[in-house]
């Protein structure tokens, strides 16, 4: 979130964190499966990784060009952690509401199997968790 303001005011633009169904939406690019494509092709996980990180772009995009949406990293979310979506935002949003502080992570990692990585699969874990090999960000401009 540091990290989101201070770009917000060295750009002068607005950069944030997805919400949880902003980042389904782009993650599935128009596609209703479990996955936005053919996932050896699009991921980074357990059975092809290395048990490692990779740089960006390695594999192919989804549709809206964007990379490693499955796998590689898990991407922080702007929601907290809900095990179910009943009375979530309707309107794209994120669900702010704390119980506990457990903001939500998405996408899998390079250590997930296959499975874990399907567009509607999340997590959550503790933001002190600083030692963590597997967490990264995609942030999100807006107007």
């Amino acid at each position: 979130m540091e990290f989101c303001r201070w770009l917000s005011s060295e750009t002068g633009m607005n950069i944030r964190l997805p919400s949880e169904a902003e980042w389904e939406y782009a993650c599935r690019a128009g596609t209703d499966g479990d996955f936005a494509g053919d996932l050896e092709q699009m991921a980074w996980h357990r059975a092809n990784s290395g048990h490692r990180t990779h740089p960006i772009g390695q594999k192919l995009p989804n549709a809206w060009g964007l990379y490693d949406m499955h796998g590689n990293v898990w991407e922080w979310c702007l929601d907290m952690w809900r095990s179910g979506y009943e009375a979530a935002p309707t309107d794209g949003s994120p669900w702010m509401e704390v119980k506990a502080f457990e903001p939500v992570m998405r996408g899998g990692t390079f250590i997930n199997p296959q499975w874990w990585l399907r567009s509607a699969n999340h997590m959550r874990n503790n933001p002190g968790n600083r030692f963590s090999y597997n967490q990264g960000i995609r942030i999100v401009r807006t107007r």
